[in-house]
């Protein structure tokens, strides 16, 4: 390990993903999850980490930091207010001026960027200053075009500005073997790509033992995540419909007091009425993440069903609960979700399948709970934040091992 310092520095930059915010809402997910632990488990390990994310509330703090050491700057780039992410690249070149100034005087010894536009603000802040930059888009242009066509709103630059940053950068840091394809598809050289899956807390998502169910009560599916269209939950829905004696709990959205305002969960309720399910699904709306293991421990099955998925947390998180799951054949599915071994793989638009494939383990509870031992096991031995932290610094190790061109051109 060569680094500049004698603690290793890492500096963070998730330009719309703070690692302090509270997940469910429109912009705030799995990278946030993905972020913050990376940050904690790299602190708890003697880095000296330090994530930039833009400034999105007047009264935040310059800089915070966490229980586990990670200091957590707000970056002053745009209206101190929430901005839908699509619209924030017209602000990048003020977080990449920002960035400069801080690392021109105090360098980190790798950056490592999360998302398109972090990369942007990345490459511009460390530029000239020989600072490797690491990229992990956590989900890529190409794909949301294909899968959303006419409804995807990003913006139209994002796709070639994608492909330049992973040619520019040190080091993409992909998540599945479906990324790899996409990015090589992209001109981005396969050398260029390590590949470092995303993680679970395992000491958190852990069976519940106290959360069985009344064995006269209806079989339950389970389905998590921001209530979006693309995450499928109008497919559980249809799905239902041919599932007798199931009930599906929906977690996801703001709290349940303010379902009644959200348009998805209006949508989603629509469909529920139209299929005749409407007593057999329940919106919770955001679930506190201290009763997630518990929820998803109570599950029969855990759905996870998305029309794409750059990587997925959902199945891993519900596979650590022993919990069977049922994924659409798609990113990071393909390699977290062993088909007929931790659950099942289902096409992404075949909802006739999807009701069958349900059915068929629900009628085979042996098959249940060996899928779900199963997927524990994988999970353990793949999955841990642990595992992740160790694949990452690696990556770290290896590009700060290279002088950067800047460096041996002096």
């Amino acid at each position: 390990m060569r680094y500049a310092h004698s603690t290793p520095r890492v500096a963070m930059v998730s330009e719309h993903a703070s690692p302090l915010a509270a997940l469910g809402g429109p912009d705030a997910g799995g990278q946030n999850v993905y972020v913050a632990q990376l940050a904690g488990h790299l602190a708890r390990r003697g880095h000296e980490v330090t994530v930039y994310t833009r400034r999105d509330d007047p009264d935040l703090p310059a800089q915070v930091t966490t229980p586990d050491g990670v200091k957590v700057v707000h970056v002053p780039a745009g209206p101190p207010a929430p901005v839908p992410k699509d619209e924030l690249p017209v602000h990048m070149p003020v977080f990449g001026d920002f960035l400069g100034r801080c690392w021109s005087t105090d360098p980190p010894d790798v950056v490592h960027a999360h998302f398109w536009m972090s990369g942007m603000a990345a490459l511009a802040g460390a530029r000239g200053l020989g600072i490797p930059v690491v990229q992990t888009y956590h989900a890529l242009g190409t794909v949301k075009k294909r899968y959303q066509g006419a409804e995807d709103t990003s913006p139209a630059e994002r796709i070639g500005i994608e492909a330049s940053i992973g040619r520019d950068c040190r080091r993409v840091l992909a998540t599945c073997a479906d990324e790899v394809s996409e990015l090589t598809a992209m001109g981005v050289p396969r050398h260029h790509i390590s590949v470092v899956p995303c993680g679970v807390d395992t000491t958190h998502f852990t069976p519940v033992g106290d959360a069985a169910r009344d064995p006269r009560a209806p079989r339950r599916l389970v389905a998590v995540g921001r209530l979006v269209p693309r995450k499928g939950f109008d497919r559980a829905i249809r799905a239902l419909a041919e599932v007798p004696d199931a009930e599906l709990l929906i977690a996801g959205g703001p709290e349940a007091a303010l379902l009644f305002a959200d348009p998805e969960a209006e949508r989603l309720s629509q469909i529920a009425q139209e299929c005749g399910v409407a007593d057999r699904v329940r919106l919770l709306g955001g679930i506190p993440p201290a009763e997630m293991p518990a929820l998803m421990s109570s599950a029969d099955l855990v759905l996870s069903i998305p029309r794409y998925e750059p990587f997925g947390i959902v199945p891993i998180e519900a596979m650590a609960c022993c919990a069977p799951v049922v994924a659409t054949a798609v990113g990071g599915h393909l390699d977290t979700v062993v088909d007929q071994v931790t659950g099942a793989l289902v096409p992404p638009r075949d909802d006739g399948k999807l009701s069958g494939v349900i059915r068929s383990l629900l009628d085979d509870p042996e098959r249940l709970a060996r899928y779900g031992a199963a997927g524990r096991q994988r999970v353990l031995s793949r999955y841990t934040w642990d595992r992740v932290a160790d694949g990452v610094a690696r990556v770290y190790d290896g590009v700060t091992a290279v002088p950067s061109l800047s460096e041996a051109t002096r």
